[in-house]
């Protein structure tokens, strides 16, 4: 019987860390797909991840249990992101997606992806370039709420717990982020 987060969360306090890795391979794979939306770059989401797990291992004991587990390391990667990305666009780093053919297609070795016409392949990679696109211009808050409720599926009460903020300014970030979606992508659509 798997045990819930809170049993984990509690064996941690008591220095049980398999309980821990429990934890770690419970989330690790939602954790990354949300650093790497965010960052795209998988080496950078890696580390995002790694780090945002140190974090909230050393953090255990703050952790008050207003949210679930899974909501606060959310706002942890989440944060570190957003950080991550600040500092490369303070210190001009240029990520290897933004170079001319740099980069690496994290679903290009997906079995599915090879059965699809390659028509409509090619279609779906444009789309998705250019959906990448549009994201990247949004601001990191309306870019983490677009990933978190559109990619990841939270609610608004989760998104607001995972950014900080009351439920309303969730619903005007996502708004607004929708539309800038749909005014950079008018004419592709």
């Amino acid at each position: 019987m798997e045990r819930s987060d809170r049993e984990l969360i509690r064996e941690c306090r008591k220095g049980n860390k398999d309980a821990f890795r429990e934890l770690v391979e419970r989330y690790q794979r939602k954790i990354l797909s949300v650093a790497v939306g965010m960052l795209h770059n998988h080496d950078d989401a890696l580390e995002v991840t790694q780090e945002a797990f140190v974090k909230a291992y050393g953090s255990l004991d703050r952790f008050k249990g207003e949210s679930s587990f899974y909501t606060w390391l959310y706002r942890i990667v989440v944060n570190l992101a957003i950080d991550r990305r600040r500092r490369e666009r303070r210190h001009g780093t240029v990520a290897i997606e933004d170079r001319p053919g740099g980069g690496e297609d994290l679903e290009a070795d997906l079995p599915e992806q090879r059965l699809i016409d390659p028509y409509q392949r090619t279609e779906s990679h444009q789309l998705g370039e250019r959906l990448r696109a549009a994201i990247d211009e949004l601001t990191p808050d309306q870019k983490a709420v677009i990933l978190l409720r559109e990619i990841e599926g939270l609610s608004y009460d989760e998104i607001s717990h995972v950014m900080q903020c009351p439920k309303g300014t969730v619903m005007s970030r996502l708004h607004y982020a929708r539309k800038a979606l749909q005014d950079k992508l008018k004419d592709y659509l």
